[in-house]
């Protein structure tokens, strides 16, 4: 999406995204949710996460920061069932087929600039939801 799409693939693309956030927000908090797939992780690293994901544009280079996490401590969690493992799986699968999909209803062949938005709401949805989850829930 290096050239802007005219205003009325705009609008669909944008009320497609709106319409996804619900599904976002439970995606992560199901994974935030299952406890056993991660360690200590405080808001700090996930903020650091968060701070990837808005300044780049790939989706590959944010996965690669979770393996590069995975690598450096347990707080990620650790294998094929790691609080990791688990986003990288939402990020090529849900979210990006969402992304399809709403590339698709705006008519637009382009989605990875799409995906990516998804991506980084997703992940800001999880950086408020942790902060919930160690310090606030009830």
């Amino acid at each position: 999406m290096n050239e802007p799409f005219d205003p009325q693939k705009q609008l669909k693309i944008q009320k497609g995204i709106r319409q996804a956030e619900d599904k976002l927000v439970t995606k992560i908090q199901d994974a935030l949710d299952d406890k056993s797939s991660y360690g200590d992780l405080q808001e700090s690293q996930f903020r650091n996460l968060l701070r990837v994901a808005d300044t780049t544009e790939s989706t590959e280079v944010i996965k690669n920061f979770l393996r590069y996490q995975v690598g450096r401590d347990k707080k990620w969690g650790k294998g094929e069932q790691s609080l990791a493992a688990k986003i990288i799986r939402n990020i090529d699968k849900d979210i990006k087929e969402a992304a399809k999909e709403i590339a698709k209803a705006a008519e637009v062949d382009e989605y990875n600039q799409i995906w990516l938005e998804l991506t980084r709401r997703y992940l800001g949805y999880g950086a408020r939801y942790l902060v919930y989850k160690n310090k606030g829930e009830i």
